[in-house]
């Protein structure tokens, strides 16, 4: 994925401008993975554990684990 703004500068024709919008913008997402972040960091995306709504990524919640109440089992 390239910068589409540099792109969209070097466009004159407006048809073709409109054309390279619809399919080259990068869309708004309101659920999946792009809007899981954590709490303590603030990481966003891959690594966020968001089963029990614990909303940690993975770094933080290895940290966090023993005090939330998870148990470390052999």
């Amino acid at each position: 994925m390239g910068d589409y703004k540099k792109t969209m500068k070097t466009i004159k024709s407006k048809s073709k401008l409109l054309r390279f919008k619809k399919n080259n913008i990068p869309k708004k997402r309101d659920h999946g993975l792009s809007q899981a972040v954590c709490r303590i960091c603030g990481k966003k995306g891959m690594g966020v554990i968001q089963k029990y709504n614990l909303n940690y990524c993975r770094r933080c919640f290895r940290e966090y684990a023993k005090s939330i109440g998870f148990k470390k089992y052999n």
